[in-house]
């Protein structure tokens, strides 16, 4: 792309597209060349007065420490250029270059940035406005590919459908250093467990059927199964764009069930896209999706970047310590008994063992809490298919695909303590969850898979103390 700047006249063909808790993203709507089939990623700032921007380096003296082997890292002005040289030199190896879009800086005024804040304001959710904004003070932005789109086909003519996908965690962990009273961990998916304590903080108001462990099987069965739960319970797991427009899902990630209007309008938006019958379409469109993860292989890379976390918090938190040069705190915490040798163990490793455990479960981390996009367009007679095609069997349709993984970005070293403390809020809640099914003379059954079989799928008031933060009654 030839260098350009963006200008307060140009905020106009920027539309809202989406937002995470540290950047905007806005769609391209206008006519240049240059832009068309781009997104653009814009950094906020909190409205308590701290700004994203950060003078002189992005990462503190320890995380130096722990990505000392690449200079361009370590050397990074600001948290924006750091995030696209990690996904660059870090997350694209890992994960195979075609399945991810490093993309391009581009330089702007103040004036665009401002102007973009006060067209956005309005489309974007009332918490986020009260929390964040624009941050005006940078001089450059992100210019990534919208995956939500073909860019080089007509729009008007030509239906392009993107799925969005978070898959989560994709193995159960079996480090040694998983206490006995967290054993559960090795049984249940993260995912799971986790579905207790956003019910209880009433982040959600219902299960989600949904197991990782499906979706990562390798077995076209498993991934079918773990698509139609997506869909019937989509919350921040599964969104349907069409022509680069949410046709699916919440853009806060909040939705629940699939209620039967919303899914007789989901069927009714398929009607160009899938050559079924009336009520076959959305099945049809399932099992488009799971083939093409089936066919991809992209979620099999994925897991092995997952399963670089071989230690699970419980280990890693341990190496943290060691690098910060401070008492761990979690053996303090372990009563003498507990305190065994595997843990005091981890504090007599040299400090480059202690640099790779951290290093590979923050990187970990990101794969487990990244996003997959599949985008698909019809395959025309006599048109050479500029991407991958799949066929499905059931409207005997050929369609073009491509895979990308999005949300790469680099977890803070701080957070191994945050890590450490959900981990234990969101076993404790789980724990607590089935002792009181028991109680209560409820069918709870762990299967092998890791799920949990409950008629219900429901936690009934008064399950938890009031106020309970994790640990509960």
């Amino acid at each position: 792309m030839e260098k350009v700047i963006l200008e307060e006249k140009d905020a106009v063909d920027w539309i809202y597209r989406g937002e995470g808790a540290a950047n905007l993203i806005l769609a391209y709507t206008g006519s240049s060349p240059a832009f068309i089939g781009k997104v653009l990623r814009i950094q906020k700032s909190q409205r308590n007065g701290k700004s994203g921007v950060k003078e002189g380096r992005a990462l503190t003296t320890h995380e130096r420490l722990l990505w000392r082997e690449n200079k361009e890292l370590t050397a990074s002005s600001n948290r924006e250029i750091l995030e696209q040289l990690y996904v660059k030199h870090v997350m694209s190896p890992l994960l195979g270059p075609k399945h991810v879009d490093v993309g391009i800086r581009v330089l702007v005024t103040k004036e665009f940035l401002k102007s973009v804040e006060k067209n956005v304001t309005c489309h974007r959710p009332a918490w986020r406005v009260h929390s964040s904004q624009v941050d005006v003070n940078r001089d450059s932005v992100l210019i990534l590919s919208d995956h939500s789109i073909f860019p080089d086909g007509n729009l008007k003519r030509e239906p392009c459908i993107t799925v969005e996908i978070k898959p989560k965690c994709g193995f159960l962990p079996i480090s040694r250093f998983i206490t006995e009273e967290n054993a559960v961990k090795r049984n249940v998916v993260r995912f799971r467990m986790h579905q207790a304590l956003k019910l209880h903080n009433q982040e959600i108001s219902e299960y989600s059927e949904y197991n990782p462990l499906d979706l990562f099987s390798g077995s076209r069965e498993g991934i079918q199964k773990a698509i139609e739960a997506m869909y019937a319970t989509p919350q921040n797991n599964f969104r349907v764009f069409l022509n680069g427009s949410i046709v699916f899902g919440g853009l806060g990630g909040g939705t629940n069930s699939t209620t039967v209007q919303v899914g007789e309008a989901f069927e009714d938006i398929l009607k160009n896209f899938i050559q079924a019958d009336n009520g076959q379409r959305t099945t049809s469109f399932l099992q488009l999706v799971a083939e093409t993860i089936y066919t991809s292989g992209a979620l099999e890379q994925l897991l092995e970047v997952q399963k670089l976390d071989t230690y699970d918090i419980e280990g890693a938190i341990h190496a943290y310590y060691n690098i910060i040069s401070q008492p761990c705190i979690v053996c303090r915490e372990l009563s003498k008994d507990k305190l065994s040798c595997r843990y005091t163990s981890l504090h007599s490793i040299p400090l480059d063992q202690s640099l790779k455990i951290v290093k590979d479960y923050l990187i970990a981390a990101t794969a487990k809490d990244c996003s997959l996009m599949i985008s698909f367009r019809p395959k025309e007679d006599g048109r050479l298919p500029s991407h991958n095609t799949v066929y499905l069997g059931s409207t005997n349709q050929a369609f073009e695909y491509k895979v990308y993984f999005i949300d790469l970005d680099l977890k803070p070293l701080k957070k191994m303590e945050a890590y450490y403390e959900l981990d234990k809020k969101i076993v404790s809640c789980y724990s607590q969850m089935v002792k009181t099914e028991h109680e209560t003379d409820k069918a709870v059954t762990i299967n092998s898979n890791g799920s949990v079989r409950d008629q219900r799928y429901a936690l009934e008031d008064g399950l938890f103390t009031e106020g309970c933060t994790g640990k509960c009654k």
